[in-house]
């Protein structure tokens, strides 16, 4: 929504640079406690799933692999959102901020807003791109909790074990 929708609106409305910075951060700015909220949110089940799901982790092929590769996107989703955030879009909100208080912290760490909206755009599409690699994995995960999956993924994993025992 905010990559597309906020940020196009802004461009649809023309006007300086300015005006659209200050347009945009002021809609990224009163997203930010739903986006907390929705990360809470996913933070909180997917500990919940993982707490349930420990021994089918620990016990089923493929199962912690995969556990492990959403646990990292799921990271880099978080550390783009917050990178994002304080070091481009915080910059440019208060770059284009008609607050003098603003303007004077801006001018302590003076920015070239246009490589800082640039480096921007390319982390508001990155956020979405790593949320869909969750949602595959997601997909990958439900598949995998199928009693038909689980059997085999189970034995297969025991019979691994059995063989680096001996």
């Amino acid at each position: 929504m905010g990559a597309i929708g906020l940020n196009g609106a802004t461009q649809d409305e023309g006007g300086v640079a300015t005006s659209r910075d200050q347009i945009s951060s002021s809609g990224w700015a009163k997203c930010a406690p739903a986006n907390a909220a929705a990360i809470g949110a996913h933070l909180f089940g997917g500990g919940g799933l993982l707490a349930a799901n420990a021994h089918r982790v620990a016990a089923q092929q493929g199962v912690g692999a995969s556990t492990a590769a959403k646990t990292v996107v799921t990271a880099a989703a978080l550390a783009t959102t917050a990178y994002a955030r304080a070091s481009w879009g915080k910059k440019i909100e208060l770059a284009s901020s008609s607050d003098l208080d603003d303007a004077e912290k801006a001018g302590k760490h003076p920015i070239d807003l246009d490589k800082a909206r640039r480096q921007l755009a390319t982390a508001q599409w990155a956020v979405p791109a790593l949320t869909g690699c969750l949602v595959v994995l997601s997909a990958l995960h439900g598949e995998q909790q199928r009693p038909v999956d689980q059997i085999p993924g189970m034995w297969e994993r025991a019979r691994s074990a059995t063989h680096l025992m001996s």
